[in-house]
């Protein structure tokens, strides 16, 4: 089975809540909600890969420094297996905003269990809220 490695970010504000962004229409997992983040390209390290992913997706400009890894995933789908580092991000530039036709929520840790979410991303939420709301 193939290994598909994909990093997540946890883009927090100042009163603790998270944004999720919805996979669109034609897309797999399509009107599911999750982390924005993306595929890790060949030659790339996870934190490239949401500098350039969080800029593209949501128009925002992420450092490297503002990064911090959480916690990961590891996941069977049917014909691969996702590996997804999840960083947290308190610090940004620019406002985030639907640049790929997603819909956008900033959710409070105890409401994330309310968004359906594809099946990699369900373990990540025990992380989040014992984070926030510790």
């Amino acid at each position: 089975m193939r290994l598909v490695l994909v990093a997540a970010c946890a883009l927090i504000v100042a009163d603790a809540r998270i944004l999720l962004a919805q996979r669109p229409e034609g897309r797999s997992l399509a009107g599911l909600w999750e982390f924005p983040g993306g595929k890790v390209e060949a030659g790339e390290a996870p934190e490239q890969t949401l500098i350039r992913e969080l800029n593209e997706e949501l128009g925002i400009v992420v450092r490297e420094p503002c990064l911090a890894p959480l916690t990961f995933a590891s996941h069977a789908y049917a014909d691969f297996h996702l590996l997804m580092p999840l960083y947290v991000c308190r610090r940004w530039e620019g406002i985030a905003v639907a640049r790929e036709g997603q819909q956008l929520a900033w959710v409070r840790p105890q409401q994330l269990k309310d968004y359906p979410m594809p099946p990699a991303d369900l373990p990540l939420i025990p992380h989040l809220t014992g984070l926030l709301l510790a």
